[in-house]
């Protein structure tokens, strides 16, 4: 498991799936793995088959926040927003306070065009994390397109 996620960390996705897939050839049940797998082909851009392995893990571990924030995530990118939001939901509802989760959900709001319960999310994960990134440059864009949008 190491030697793929440092293979992850250098950059060398294709080869350490290679090694994933020998992981679970002999434990098909390695949540740990089938969810570094997803990431590593979700930064390949391949979309649905990492939906796959978190789907794989949520049947395994149906209460996994990883699996599912990354599931959302995937969704998101496959522009499935409102399933995506369904799976945030689900993880906020196993933990108030993942901020990965809640920043996630404001950006899947946004691209519905709810720019105002959007920010309602930034500004939560913000109470709980001042300092994450994502619900921070968000926040920003998402009040800019309300200054405008009255302005207009």
């Amino acid at each position: 498991m190491s030697q793929a996620f440092d293979l992850c960390e250098d950059g060398d996705l294709e080869k350490a799936i290679k090694l994933y897939d020998r992981i679970l050839k002999i434990d098909p049940n390695n949540v740990n793995a089938l969810i570094d797998k997803g990431v590593a082909l979700q930064n390949l851009d391949k979309l649905k088959q990492a939906l796959i392995c978190f789907e794989s893990v949520l049947k395994i571990d149906p209460k996994n926040i990883t699996a599912l924030v990354n599931k959302g995530s995937v969704l998101h990118g496959l522009g499935e927003y409102k399933k995506a939001i369904l799976s945030y939901d689900e993880a906020i509802l196993l933990d108030k306070k993942c901020t990965m989760a809640l920043a996630y959900k404001g950006l899947s709001l946004g691209e519905l065009g709810s720019v105002e319960d959007a920010l309602k999310y930034f500004k939560k994960a913000l109470r709980i994390d001042k300092d994450y990134d994502v619900a921070l440059i968000n926040k920003q864009i998402a009040q800019n397109l309300l200054k405008k949008s009255k302005s207009a």
